[in-house]
């Protein structure tokens, strides 16, 4: 039975209220001043709940409020008061109150108020599971039909917002989503074979994106960030800052947003990772304004051969950054690209702020999620730390919040500029080996793999025969490219055990999942 002490000096006049809580199945003791509330917790009462009037003789509610907190730091108190003045309130809040109460007050106020404490996560994660179950039929008839691109970033959002919500849910909840997510990304990469070669070939053609046909990696910059620089030939109005957060999941993101909002106004938006999903594909498509086929045909340096060194496959981003913005007749634009890996690279980032507001345009990419991905991959404790999927995301969620990158937002916030942020791929945790032949030419990524004559296992994977038809560079005769669906991964039949072993649970990129292809652009735009 939850207890609950009652320090009020009409505490007689309350007598209603103290035997309507006790007709729900509280024990109530009650006081009539601060001393008595105070020495009851401290005797170790046990109480789970405190409520104080802030207006008592003697030890007053704010002074019996300060000693409770210091003997039962962990005890709720309540504050009740007749006064609405403002510092009162604010001095109630600044030391740690569970909640606060005007007078008069009528007993539905007073359960609601310790329901709130004691049960309010309960009774919130039971709402969110009666509603995710009530509307599970829709959803998944949503899935099962004929949907559009922007109605896929609709589904993707829908499961997304479930799966925070569901955080600490039963584990039969938990996983009826896990397996509406697996039926989800079964049919999106159906339709993402359907459709893709269309969408290349009328982004070749010249032809604008629309409902039906996503904004692609290439056109990220063109369409999302250059118009915050205005028109041509003019110098434009504010300092445009583009960070591309290497690696980031819309559920990442939307752990970040929230330490935001009281800063920026936030605009969401979307855009559709190239395929593969990887670094030497979508990443370069961003700077270079182009697709992978047309970069490897402009670009001597252009290269998409994984087994050199990683550092090398992404070298020229800020050559590509430039040569986009001389087609786009933005060559007068002051540019600056950085790339961010170390810890050094990013505090330094968020103490020159105002050096990065200098130039017209600044291209920032933060690596940190990325190697926080292949860490967990290494790593034995980031594994025991970041077991599934809700804790991966808390990892990254703990790492913005003490961040140089939160800092630094802070500090572009002082000042009149524009930030979008977005990435090149998200990640998935891969769980499911798939078998795949292949010569010692054949690329080396999990996710995804191209080279002569490939052959794969099953249905895990979308076999590209002409890589054309995908915007893709052909490297030699017979080349193929194979990108895995759902939460495969690719290994070869030699030492198949070790592999599976060795590249089970980790987090991989390159395939075709919503959380590697379906990726948010967000504008945000200082409050001040």
């Amino acid at each position: 039975m939850p207890r609950i002490l009652w320090a009020d000096d009409e505490i007689d006049l309350l007598k209603p209220h103290v035997l309507f809580l006790e007709a729900k199945g509280y024990a109530v003791d009650t006081v009539s001043n601060g001393a008595d509330a105070v020495d009851r917790v401290k005797a170790g009462g046990g109480y789970d709940v405190v409520f104080l009037d802030e207006q008592m003789p003697g030890l007053g509610g704010l002074d019996a409020l300060q000693e409770i907190k210091g003997a039962r730091p962990e005890t709720p108190v309540v504050m009740i008061t007749k006064s609405e003045e403002e510092h009162i309130m604010e001095d109630a809040i600044g030391r740690q109150i569970a909640d606060y109460l005007i007078k008069p007050v009528n007993p539905k106020q007073i359960l609601l108020s310790v329901k709130k404490i004691l049960q309010g996560a309960q009774i919130r994660g039971e709402a969110v599971q009666r509603d995710y179950l009530q509307g599970f039929g829709q959803l998944s008839a949503r899935i099962g039909g004929d949907l559009d691109a922007t109605e896929w970033t609709e589904v993707y959002e829908q499961l997304v917002r479930h799966d925070l919500d569901l955080e600490g849910a039963d584990e039969g909840v938990r996983q009826i989503l896990d397996d509406q997510y697996r039926e989800a990304n079964d049919r999106f990469a159906g339709f993402v074979e359907d459709r893709y070669p269309r969408w290349i070939e009328e982004a070749r053609a010249g032809e604008k994106p629309r409902r039906d046909r996503p904004t692609l990696s290439h056109e990220l910059l063109p369409s999302k960030v250059l118009p915050h620089l205005g028109d041509v030939g003019k110098k434009p109005e504010r300092p445009v800052v583009f960070l591309l957060v290497d690696c980031m999941r819309y559920d990442q993101w939307l752990l970040f947003e929230r330490h935001l909002h009281g800063l920026y106004d936030v605009e969401r938006d979307w855009h559709f990772g190239l395929l593969p999903t990887a670094t030497p594909f979508s990443r370069n498509a961003i700077f270079g304004g182009m697709l992978p086929i047309d970069l490897a045909k402009r670009f001597q340096s252009y290269t998409v051969d994984e087994r050199q060194d990683e550092s090398s496959l992404n070298a020229h981003e800020d050559e590509y950054l430039q040569d986009l913005l001389d087609r786009k007749h933005r060559g007068d634009v002051r540019l600056r690209y950085d790339k961010l890996i170390s810890q050094a690279d990013g505090v330094s980032f968020a103490d020159r702020v105002a050096d990065y507001l200098q130039h017209d345009l600044s291209a920032v990419v933060v690596n940190f999620v990325d190697i926080l991905a292949h860490s967990r991959s290494d790593t034995k404790i980031l594994k025991e730390i970041a077991p599934d999927v809700p804790a991966y995301r808390a990892l990254t969620g703990a790492w913005f919040e003490h961040s140089w990158l939160l800092a630094a937002l802070q500090e572009f916030a002082r000042h009149d500029c524009t930030i979008v942020v977005s990435t090149d791929h998200g990640a998935v945790r891969a769980l499911h080996p798939t078998k795949v032949i292949g010569d010692r030419e054949t690329s080396t990524s999990l996710r995804y793999k191209h080279g002569r004559n490939l052959k794969v296992d099953g249905d895990d994977a979308i076999f590209v025969k002409e890589p054309e038809t995908y915007g893709l560079p052909r490297l030699g005769i017979n080349e193929n490219y194979i990108f895995a669906k759902g939460d495969s991964y690719f290994v070869y039949p030699t030492n198949y055990n070790r592999y599976v072993n060795q590249y089970r649970d980790t987090f991989q990129h390159g395939g075709v999942t919503m959380e590697e292809c379906l990726l948010p652009v967000v504008t945000l735009r200082p409050k001040g």
